[in-house]
């Protein structure tokens, strides 16, 4: 098999933070906040230029593209007694995966069934791939996937990555 339809793109000038909520906030009055419908549980909300991933209960990762330098205080601000931020930008590399041989090839190290009617637009999941753990969601039905890993196992993902291509 080759891949013909494939787009790997690494994600520049984004603002990343992890959120988590204070004892008794909910996700509903931290998404009203962000002007996001957040998922309570593993998923993806987006707005104009943010995306809101579920990676544990009460816990997500705000990833905005455009982002100014002081995103992360800027999202603490807004959240003040509803959810503690700290600032991850510096701490993952994220990667954008597109095409129709996107889904076939994240399938070759991804336990996860991304088949449309069980992972589309707005599903997310925190898992490995090659022993790196990896922050996984669909962006839109194309399909494309943004892959967010720590920024210290960016080159052995990459490896997987080119090893992997080079096999299909």
């Amino acid at each position: 098999m080759s891949v013909a339809d494939l787009a790997i793109e690494q994600r520049h000038g984004l603002g990343i933070a992890a959120v988590m909520a204070r004892k008794g906030a909910s996700h509903a009055a931290i998404g009203a906040v962000l002007g996001a419908d957040l998922p309570d549980r593993a998923g993806a909300a987006f707005t104009q230029n943010r995306a809101v991933i579920g990676v544990g209960p009460g816990s997500w990762l705000a990833v905005q593209a455009d982002a100014p330098p002081d995103f992360a205080n800027g999202l603490a601000a807004q959240l003040i007694g509803l959810a503690s931020v700290s600032d991850q930008s510096s701490g993952y590399r994220v990667l954008r995966l597109s095409g129709a041989d996107a889904r076939t090839l994240l399938q070759r190290g991804l336990a996860i069934d991304l088949h449309p009617q069980s992972f589309g637009p707005g599903s997310a999941a925190t898992s490995v791939i090659a022993h790196i753990g990896v922050i996984l969601w669909q962006v839109d039905d194309r399909p494309a996937y943004d892959i967010a890993t720590f920024s210290s196992y960016a080159a052995s993902f990459q490896h997987w990555l080119d090893a992997t291509i080079a096999a299909l």
